[in-house]
């Protein structure tokens, strides 16, 4: 019996309810629909606290470091963040700072951000895609952004907004099955190598 995926979504959402949480969401859902997966979900506004003034991995509680170890063994990313002045957040950054820079290559990045106007749309491949590319990540073909107006009550409500969601997964899935049938190595094996 082949072992469920692993799908971690990591929310740069500052607060809860968070529209990048609800949006992180949505996507893993629409994963799950295809592939047998287990999810989990990372809200950084939950560990901000917990964060703030630490400058080395060592340093950081064990709930911090289990939700960084989470990530690091994943098979296959959801990333959502809101935009704030033109990039991701300050604590999204800082949290995948943590990240060993050799633990997410070639694993699949599905990237989405929301923010309060269309102009934003562009940050997913102006700051996203460069971010995990530096990690030697697979970004996804498609990225999925979604402004205030997209949603009512911290649900997708939009159609067209809805329907790029579907076809990013849909154009993910080739990706996520070499993922299922590639060897998967922990987070101690990739540090090691």
């Amino acid at each position: 019996m082949t072992r469920p995926l692993r799908i971690v979504a990591v929310s740069g959402g500052l607060q809860r309810p968070s529209k990048a949480a609800a949006l992180a969401e949505h996507l893993m859902d629409l994963i799950a629909d295809e592939v047998l997966c287990e999810q989990r979900l990372v809200e950084l506004g939950q560990l901000a606290p917990q964060l703030a003034g630490a400058v080395w991995r060592s340093h950081l509680p064990d709930t911090v470091e289990r939700e960084l170890a989470a990530v690091e063994q994943a098979d296959i990313l959801v990333v959502a963040t809101p935009v704030f002045r033109g990039s991701y957040t300050g604590l999204f950054k800082h949290f995948f700072d943590f990240i060993h820079q050799d633990a997410l290559i070639d694993k699949p990045v599905l990237l989405a951000a929301t923010g309060g106007s269309e102009r934003h749309a562009l940050m997913i491949d102006h700051q996203l895609r460069p971010l995990f590319s530096f990690f030697q990540a697979r970004t996804l073909p498609l990225g999925v952004y979604a402004t205030d107006k997209d949603f009512v009550d911290y649900r997708l409500q939009d159609e067209a907004l809805i329907q790029r969601a579907a076809l990013a997964v849909q154009r993910a899935l080739p990706l996520i099955g070499l993922t299922r049938h590639a060897p998967s190595a922990t987070a101690d094996e990739a540090v090691a190598a």
